[in-house]
Order: structure tokens, then sequence, then C-alpha cells
């Protein structure tokens, strides 16, 4: 049997379909927990980013069209955003100090997920070293460290359209290579 694709499910949530919603659940989890938990440095604020998310993605808060992009890259910008809005509410400007701080050094995960977090991590890496030189430094700044595209661009000093370019190209390249690999079904 067939698994529906992305947009179909997200159709079927937008008439509050439950089981399409778990299945999107399902397919984005542990991407996404861990997608924030890259950013974040905190279980906790990944925890609720993806709850947020998920809620919002029920609720019909923010639309998707997928005449613009992926389903996937579109709930990874929705986290990403969520990510930065937490680290600015909780006043954290360096989202490594959240988990200092706050005292959440223990993350709750299991022996298997910090595992598997670390193998797809490599594989990302791998991937991700494979780019050119200014492409790795732009999705590290924009993905991983949370910099707005200006600020990358003030930052570089590179025009902004170049920024947005580089970004598109890179993310281009790494799903083309992760796919060859069998890795990104939903990257």
């Amino acid at each position: 049997m067939l698994e529906k694709d992305d947009a179909l499910l997200y159709e079927e949530v937008m008439i509050k379909d439950r089981v399409a919603f778990e299945a999107l659940y399902d397919r984005y989890e542990k991407l996404l927990f861990s997608f924030a938990y890259r950013m974040a440095k905190d279980a906790t604020v990944a925890e609720e980013v993806v709850q947020d998310v998920f809620m919002k993605l029920w609720n019909g808060s923010n639309l998707y069209d997928p005449s613009k992009g992926k389903f996937s890259s579109w709930l990874l910008t929705i986290t990403r955003n969520k990510v930065i809005d937490e680290i600015r509410k909780r006043g954290r400007h360096d989202a490594v100090d959240i988990m200092e701080k706050d005292g959440l050094v223990q993350d709750g995960k299991s022996v298997e997920e910090k595992i598997e977090w670390a193998e797809q991590k490599e594989v990302i890496r791998k991937a991700m070293s494979q780019l050119k030189e200014d492409q790795q430094h732009i999705i590290e700044l924009f993905y991983f460290k949370g910099l707005s595209q200006q600020k990358i661009s003030d930052q570089c000093d590179l025009p902004l359209g170049t920024v947005k370019g580089r970004i598109r190209i890179a993310l281009k390249h790494l799903r083309k290579m992760l796919d060859q690999e069998g890795r990104s079904s939903h990257v």
C-alpha cells in the first residue's frame, strides 16, 4: 500500500481528519524535534516548539501552498521561526546558554534516540561537507544559528539576494545528496 503524499495529508488535516494528522505527526515529529533541539540546545524548548507547530498545523494557523515548495521545507521553516521566537521570548540570544542557565542538562532522550540523532547528524554533516564553503557557512548561520537572511547579509557583507540564492541552492544540493543516499525521504 502506497503512503499518501504530504500535500494530500495536509488537505485532509484541513478538514480535521485525525488519521491524516497522526500520519503527518508520525512522519515529521522526530525530524522537527531534532531540528529544534539542534538550534535551541534545549529538549524542553524543542518539545514545546514541536507541539506548537503541530497545533498550528491542526488549527490551520499557517497555510501551506504546494506551489511554493515542499511540505517538509515549509514545516521546517515554521519550526525554525518558532525556535527563534522562543529563544527571544526567553531573553536568550545565545541558544547554548538556555540549557546551562535553566539547569536543563538532561534531555530525557533514550540511548537509542541519542544514537539515531548522532547518526542523522553525521549524515547531514557529511552531506554539508560536500557543499561549497560559502554555502556551508550560510546554512550553518541560517538554520543552526538562527540568523535572519538580512543579518547574514550584513554579517557576511553580501547582497540579500545572494544570501537567499545561496540558501536555496545549498538546500537543493543537500536534498539531492541525501536522496542519493536514501536518507531524506522527508527532508
